[in-house]
């Protein structure tokens, strides 16, 4: 098992509660994917170790809420690199692989990828992006014997909401599930080479109400219910 995030102190501590728990040591790469060549770090601490991927789960992402003619433009062109261009380096990059050890792929992407977003209008599209990329991969991917599973959840209470900028609302009380719960469905949904997973009943509702409704009815609704974050 490798683990990857930019913040070294939390990787070690998993780290020791995987080995406390009985598991075999992680590799732990600590690199900001943000940052140029972040992809190329990950797969050359894994050579070096002289390991093979079988799983690959994209799990690293981020939102910021606020118009986005007024939000900084690098920082949202960030969201772009780690929600979309890392996730596509490395489900692709490790692709060969994950063929080989007939392994696979679950990328997390988010109610947010059946809805245009105002207010958050970079995350929405870059899941929008994460829900069409992995269902395609999943085709190419399937018949060489991968599961590709993406994972859509709506509200889960973490540092996600403090860190694009909104405190949760009445949607989080209603319709979140815990991170522990997304976690176990979507490896179930893995296993069971589930093509998509969406935790929580209310969650499982909204792409059926979705289709009720013409886009411009959607686009208002979601116009006015960010706002009130505000």
């Amino acid at each position: 098992m490798a683990l990857v995030a930019r913040r070294e102190d939390r990787l070690t501590a998993l780290a020791g509660e995987i080995v406390a728990g009985g598991g075999a040591a992680p590799i732990v790469i600590a690199c900001d994917l943000t940052q140029m060549g972040a992809c190329d770090k990950i797969a050359d601490a894994l050579t070096a170790a002289g390991v093979e991927v079988e799983y690959v789960v994209n799990n690293a992402g981020f939102g910021l809420f606020g118009k986005a003619f007024q939000r900084d433009r690098a920082d949202q062109l960030d969201i772009i690199t780690v929600n979309v261009r890392v996730l596509t380096d490395l489900s692709l990059r490790f692709a060969d692989q994950l063929i080989r050890h007939r392994g696979g792929l679950l990328n997390i992407g988010s109610i947010a990828g059946f809805l245009p977003g105002p207010g958050m209008a970079v995350y929405y599209a870059s899941k929008a992006y994460v829900l069409s990329f992995t269902e395609a991969m999943r085709a190419e991917l399937a018949p060489r014997g991968v599961r590709v599973t993406v994972v859509c959840p709506g509200p889960v209470p973490s540092e996600f909401q403090a860190r694009a900028g909104f405190a949760p609302g009445f949607d989080s009380a209603i319709l979140n599930v815990s991170s522990a719960d997304v976690a176990r469905q979507a490896y179930d949904g893995l296993m069971a080479d589930k093509r998509a997973v969406l935790p929580g009943l209310g969650i499982k509702i909204v792409p059926f109400l979705l289709r009720l409704f013409p886009r411009s009815f959607i686009l208002a609704a979601v116009c006015r219910f960010q706002l009130r974050k505000n």
